[in-house]
């Protein structure tokens, strides 16, 4: 079987359409930060407001903490996006592209232990009412 490949070498002429590409995915990791972010203030800030009744007033506080996660969670991303973007822009300046495939998972893994945390979150609040 042919060894695969750790680097993708990048010619000089193509190196410009190559940190093109890399700062069009940062954008698209920024507008998910945003969403994570506004979803999350939503939830925490405009919940309660648009409540009405107790019922509906004790199930707008427990949004708060889902909201908080989410806004913690796209300051993550935030983070994630940046040191992934300077990190893919010192390599196309060398010449030689590695895919991240950690960052993938972790990624993959963090989004999908959020959903599981917030799917038992609405189980236990639904069972509790």
């Amino acid at each position: 079987m042919a060894e695969r490949r750790q680097h993708r070498e990048i010619p000089t002429e193509h190196r410009a359409q190559e940190h093109l590409a890399n700062e069009r995915t940062f954008l698209a990791w920024v507008r998910t930060t945003i969403a994570l972010i506004s979803l999350g203030f939503v939830l925490t800030r405009v919940g309660p407001l648009i409540s009405d009744g107790t019922k509906a007033t004790s199930g707008s506080a427990r949004l708060a903490p889902v909201g908080i996660g989410l806004m913690i969670f796209g300051a993550l991303v935030a983070l994630l996006a940046a040191w992934r973007y300077d990190a893919v822009n010192r390599q196309i300046e060398a010449g030689l592209v590695k895919t991240d495939r950690g960052l993938v998972w972790f990624s993959a893994v963090a989004l999908s232990a959020l959903s599981i945390a917030l799917i038992i979150y609405m189980f236990i609040g639904a069972s509790a009412q």
